[in-house]
């Protein structure tokens, strides 16, 4: 078979770029592995302490923020509700604007909600990261030491091959690992945030009916 000029030079180029790639694999699966297990005690943590802010608890507050329905009373019944800190701080924003115009408000209350997807979004940014990029560094360090192994077994060097076949193994098991605790991690936080945010988007919308409500008697009373 006729060489193309060149194409030594190349694979040589492309088997070093590739060797030197074997140590960053491994490093980078030790550094998912790690972070996979840490986020996984936190979940646990997290799960233990978690507000769970059901049906009937929803319905209760809105009950209760109806009633009398003043911004005073509406700051003072979500402090004392279980919802998660963040979720209180959103609605006492929402409550402490009887001056804005309705659509103000609700402009806000829009934003201060895309605020809490956005802080949702950004938690779960880096356990998605390690469930799609830590089984791609197993495949990488897979592959990697399968070159130098192939080329030891036809040289006759059985040791190399075994070496390089244990590389493999170790790293499409640690990654896939870390790929798996990480998407168990990603779905259960998400389903809690979207659980968390529902409940938050039900409640504004209260508030702002409850306010939108306040502010139309309180026109009435100042017309007569």
């Amino acid at each position: 078979m006729v060489a193309i000029p060149g194409s030594e030079m190349l694979s040589s180029v492309l088997h070093v770029i590739a060797q030197s790639l074997l140590i960053p694999v491994i490093v980078g699966l030790l550094a998912f592995m790690v972070y996979a297990i840490i986020t996984f005690g936190g979940l646990i943590s997290e799960h233990s302490s978690r507000i769970r802010f059901g049906t009937e608890k929803t319905g209760k507050l809105i009950e209760d923020i109806s009633n009398p329905g003043t911004p005073e009373q509406i700051i003072e019944k979500v402090n004392e509700s279980g919802l998660p800190t963040s979720s209180k701080e959103v609605l006492i924003k929402i409550a402490s604007t009887p001056k804005l115009s309705p659509k103000s408000r609700e402009a806000l209350a829009r934003k201060l909600i895309e605020g809490e997807e956005l802080k949702a979004a950004k938690s779960l940014e880096k356990t998605d990261i390690v469930t799609r990029l830590g089984p791609t560094l197993g495949l990488m360090g897979t592959l990697i030491p399968m070159g130098p192994g192939l080329a030891g077994l036809g040289a006759g060097d059985i040791n190399t091959l075994a070496q390089a076949i244990i590389i493999a193994f170790d790293t499409t098991v640690v990654g896939l690992a870390a790929g798996g605790i990480a998407y168990v991690v990603s779905k259960i936080r998400r389903r809690w945030y979207e659980d968390n945010l529902s409940t938050l988007e039900t409640l504004a919308e209260s508030v702002l009916e409850v306010l939108d409500n306040a502010t139309t008697k309180t026109t009435a009373v100042i017309g007569k």
